[in-house]
């Protein structure tokens, strides 16, 4: 009787979740109609909340613990030398893009900071006027031709269009730290840097709650107008141009 009861009781919990995402897809698309740039957006809302309970039980916790514990000079430290890791690949795609002066500056940020800056953990190349720039295979695409393909949300990587899905990939392939042979370092690697960018935006995460009505939606919006931002240079076009 025990068992005939539990069984009962897992079927009409498994009936009601598959209800609750029917109904999740249902009105995802029919918001869907009223934003074109998400098409998915019944996907979207349920890879959202599956970032929201990992985020919110794992990732943001240790940001807030290493965002309380580590001195801002040791912060500052990380993210430069994520930054300068980062350098490379970002001339890399100013080159790819035709911008050959940004990728010059690039390659000596990457120079002047892997040596005066002590591999990075001291940005003395800003200091000398040399620009940072924000570059990646996901803009090089879309400066390309590539179309955007509409809007996705993956767990803990967040935001992106199917074009920038691909771009991240390669992105992923080309970063120097999955070229680590040490496995704990290069997991350790990756997971600190996870935790860095996390607990740079700990400060955001009040401002969305209390401006949003709907977190996913003004987090969708803000990703695609900072998006536009970046691969027209802050310049971008007429919104019907585009």
């Amino acid at each position: 009787m025990t068992k005939s009861l539990g069984l009962s009781g897992m079927r009409k919990t498994w009936q009601w979740a598959a209800s609750g995402l029917l109904a999740l897809a249902c009105m995802g698309g029919a918001l869907a109609e009223e934003n074109p740039h998400d098409p998915y957006e019944g996907f979207n809302r349920s890879m959202f909340a599956v970032h929201e309970v990992i985020d919110q039980y794992a990732v943001k916790p240790v940001a807030q613990v290493y965002d309380n514990v580590a001195p801002l000079p040791v912060k500052a430290g990380v993210g430069n030398f994520f930054g300068n890791v980062g350098d490379l690949w970002v001339g890399v795609n100013s080159a790819l893009q035709g911008k050959f002066g940004d990728a010059g500056v690039d390659l000596g940020r990457l120079l002047v900071n892997s040596t005066v800056g002590i591999f990075g953990l001291f940005d003395v190349a800003s200091e000398l006027g040399l620009e940072r720039h924000d570059e990646d295979f996901g803009q090089t695409m879309a400066v390309w031709g590539v179309d955007g393909g509409g809007y996705l949300f993956w767990p803990v990587i967040g935001s992106r269009t199917v074009r920038d899905t691909f771009g991240w990939g390669v992105d992923l392939m080309a970063d120097p730290v999955g070229y680590v042979d040490s496995v704990p370092v290069r997991n350790s690697l990756r997971g600190l840097r996870i935790v860095d960018i996390r607990a740079s935006l700990l400060p955001a995460d009040k401002v969305v709650e209390e401006a949003a009505l709907d977190k996913y939606a003004y987090i969708r919006d803000a990703y695609l107008q900072r998006r536009r931002n970046q691969i027209f240079d802050g310049r971008p076009p007429r919104q019907d141009d585009y």
